[in-house]
């Protein structure tokens, strides 16, 4: 791939596609759905619980690292249907191993939200 230099109207267009990618993930993927809601949840208990700001910085790491994990298991997950439409282990690990990994940072988040929010619910 050939580098021009930088541009603005490239940087700009880097973002469009980036935010297009955004929605894609959220328009398309039930399992983002189900992190999305769990986000806004924990948002609007750190609302409600008035959470510091280290526990905000904290959450908002957690929340962008499960959505991040969630879009390359996705992208992973398509660029390995369209390479191998049909059934091949070594794709059925990768596959696996992607969605592995948004249930490690999933559970990661989790105990993330289970410290900063139970000793301020109990």
């Amino acid at each position: 791939m050939k580098n021009n230099g930088f541009t603005l109207r490239k940087r700009l267009r880097s973002f469009a596609y980036a935010f297009n990618g955004i929605r894609l993930l959220i328009q398309n993927e039930p399992n983002a759905w189900i992190h999305c809601a769990a986000a806004i949840s924990a948002v609007a208990l750190g609302f409600v619980l008035q959470i510091s700001r280290l526990e905000w910085i904290t959450i908002v790491v957690v929340i962008g690292m499960v959505l991040a994990a969630e879009a390359v298991n996705s992208s992973i997950e398509a660029l390995a249907d369209l390479v191998s439409p049909e059934y091949n282990e070594a794709i059925k690990r990768t596959k696996d191993l992607a969605a592995g990994a948004v249930l490690l940072v999933a559970i990661a988040a989790a105990v993330v939200g289970c410290i900063i929010f139970i000793p301020k619910l109990f």
